[in-house]
């Protein structure tokens, strides 16, 4: 379970830089055709600054689950890769609610499911 627990952690943090890149350096063109039904096509120039800066918070959160991949001691590892994890849970969820449904499925589930098996190694 360990070697899942992982791997799932590493998928989300790859996630998570995934978003980095698209909202900080993407958006006016990948986040465009990500995000097309949420915001209006004039909508992604003027928001170029607000969504480069939850790129960057995006990219803090990848930070810390590569950190917790690192750690040697497993106790530490596992309290901050549930750290990590339970910031995007609670992100996707609230995501999900105050934005769109679709949020909770490509975020917050994968967290979820990192938690149970980094719970369960």
């Amino acid at each position: 379970m360990e070697i899942v627990a992982k791997i799932l952690v590493a998928v989300v943090a790859l996630e998570h830089l995934y978003i980095l890149w698209m909202e900080m350096f993407a958006w006016e063109t990948k986040g465009k055709e990500v995000f097309k039904a949420a915001l209006p096509a004039e909508m992604f120039k003027p928001t170029k600054g607000l969504a480069a800066n939850q790129g960057l918070y995006n990219g803090f959160l990848a930070a810390g689950l590569i950190w917790s991949l690192l750690i040697k001691d497993e106790q530490w590892q596992t309290n901050v890769a549930l750290f990590f994890l339970g910031c995007v849970a609670i992100a996707g969820i609230y995501g999900a609610v105050s934005a769109t449904k679709r949020i909770f499925f490509v975020q917050a589930l994968p967290a979820i499911l990192a938690i149970i098996a980094v719970l369960l190694q």
